[in-house]
């Protein structure tokens, strides 16, 4: 046996809506026919007595009383008050209740059918009674002489029939008004519920509340950012992934424009970009993302999703095989220093000057030896030794003398676990590849190109700081300098000015700081600082 499918939501609320209004409009035709009833009703109340006052008001009545056949008088002028005023009927009767007028003659001279109690005591009143003409609405009111005595009685009444009457014209009316009323609240029903038919694929209130389920289940589960803008390029949606990579974490930014997230401003540029953006590098405080744009525009759908990855360990890496790279071609232009010499050391030997061969040699040996007992005997930790010794090596063969400051100390196991050795080799080496350029870039003055390094660790910080004899930066650029994409070379990788950014960043990342002043020897001077004691309370 086939189950059947429940009924879309669409579909759902259009039955509800058909309801809704068919009761809404049964509700008010109820209200307004017996709203109409009532006022038909009084209004015949007012008319009645209208009429009868003004009977009972005139000098003329009171007259034809007192005359010896009030009837002969009376009827007439009654027939003619009823025909024009359009009352049922108009009786007038002396106080007993014995009629002198009445439409149909042959009940002159009868007994009123109905209560004039209160008339008789003075009072003027209305009521619904059956009569002899059927139920009415009727008013009765005492007719008085010049002297103030009660001397008859008038009662004017209208059908409630003719009430009736009236009031199914009126709800003639008013059900064709409502007819109206439920074709176009059921015509514009339909139509408002297809389209909810088409936005909702046809599916009903569980589908669609599993379909949400699943949707918060996969954003939350997503390790890369995604990020979905509206047409005003404000946060409609953002996950886990991407408030993580943006900082953002602990924020509530939906319904914040992108301007209002204090992103960097080449990433909030790239988000606000009205054309699509692909695999484009962006820094944040902490981390290198990778962003994708892709603008939306369906209908009335408007928009930009945006995905982010964290490229921030890829970058590292990168920087690391750089390193590797520099340390290979530097062993390289060693081997190749080395077999120069070798060479010159056996020709010296074969043209007999042992004793110059000697000396040569060991000139060069003790020359290599006091730079690696200098860098291994002030800096303890192998990673930066290894690092300083490669890159002294690649600024031989670039013509720059590498120097390590006096002052430069760090023992071994000092620095902390939450300081890895990557993140040093990101800062110090992009520094010190920096400081090489400028040095060996600049030929304009006469001093030897030089780059000087100082590595040195307390108990609460280790300072990085490394000198060169280059052009300089100008003050005017002190900031500019750490922005992604600023370098003083034209052209090149896409990727070039990534470096300086990088070291700022890793620093940050640590707690500490980057400072940028002018090198004694006319260069540019970078100062960095890390705690020691915050990245040691990272681990514990």
């Amino acid at each position: 046996m086939r189950l059947s499918r429940p009924r879309s939501l669409a579909g759902q609320l259009f039955a509800m809506q058909v309801v809704v209004v068919a009761a809404v409009v049964a509700g008010c035709a109820l209200f307004t026919y017996l709203n109409d009833w009532r006022q038909a009703e009084t209004a015949a109340r007012y008319r009645a007595t209208a009429t009868a006052r003004a009977i009972a008001d005139s000098p003329s009545v009171a007259e034809a009383i007192g005359s010896p056949d009030p009837s002969a008088l009376l009827q007439p002028y009654a027939e003619r008050v009823r025909r024009d005023t359009g009352v049922t009927f108009v009786t007038i009767m002396d106080p007993s209740g014995i009629r002198w007028t009445h439409p149909e003659p042959d009940r002159i001279g009868l007994r009123f059918v109905g209560h004039i109690g209160p008339a008789r005591r003075g009072e003027t009143f209305h009521e619904t009674y059956t009569g002899t003409l059927g139920p009415s609405v009727r008013v009765v009111t005492p007719v008085r002489d010049g002297g103030g005595r009660i001397v008859g009685l008038v009662s004017a009444g209208i059908a409630v029939e003719r009430i009736t009457d009236e009031v199914e014209r009126q709800m003639a009316v008013l059900l064709a008004v409502a007819s109206g009323a439920v074709l176009l609240g059921g015509l514009g029903t339909y139509v408002i519920n297809a389209r909810l038919r088409r936005h909702t694929h046809g599916m009903n209130a569980a589908e669609l509340s599993r379909m949400h389920a699943y949707h918060q289940a996969t954003l939350h589960a997503v390790r890369e950012g995604l990020v979905m803008l509206d047409g005003q390029r404000r946060v409609a949606l953002i996950n886990d992934g991407a408030r993580e990579l943006l900082g953002l974490a602990g924020r509530e930014v939906v319904g914040l424009g992108v301007a209002e997230l204090g992103l960097p401003a080449p990433l909030t540029g790239a988000l606000l970009a009205s054309e699509p953006r692909v695999d484009e590098v962006h820094l944040t405080g902490e981390r290198v993302i990778v962003v994708n744009t892709s603008p939306v525009s369906a209908r009335d759908l408007r928009g930009t999703v945006v995905t982010l990855r964290d490229h921030t360990e890829l970058q590292a890496l990168a920087g690391e095989l750089d390193s590797v790279r520099g340390f290979a071609e530097a062993l390289r232009s060693q081997a190749h220093e080395a077999a120069n010499r070798l060479h010159t050391v056996v020709s010296l030997i074969e043209l007999g000057r042992e004793r110059e061969a000697v000396e040569f040699a060991t000139a060069e040996l003790e020359l290599a030896q006091a730079l690696t007992d200098q860098v291994v005997a002030a800096v303890a930790e192998p990673v930066l030794a290894a690092l300083l010794l490669g890159k002294a090596a690649q600024a031989n063969e670039r013509g720059v003398e590498l120097v390590l400051t006096r002052d430069s100390s760090v023992d071994d196991g000092l620095l902390p676990p939450g300081l890895p050795a990557r993140d040093l080799v990101t800062v110090l080496g992009n520094l010190i590849d920096n400081a090489l350029d400028a040095a060996s870039g600049d030929t304009t003055g006469d001093a030897a190109a030089r780059v000087a390094v100082t590595v040195r660790a307390s108990e609460h910080e280790l300072l990085l700081r490394v000198a060169d004899t280059g052009p300089g930066i100008g003050p005017e650029q002190a900031e500019e300098v750490f922005r992604r994409g600023w370098s003083t070379k034209s052209g090149g990788p896409a990727n070039r000015g990534l470096g300086l950014a990088l070291v700022r960043q890793t620093a940050r990342r640590h707690g500490g700081t980057v400072e940028l002043a002018g090198a004694p020897g006319g260069g540019a001077e970078f100062t960095v600082r890390l705690p020691l004691r915050a990245a040691a309370g990272a681990t514990a």
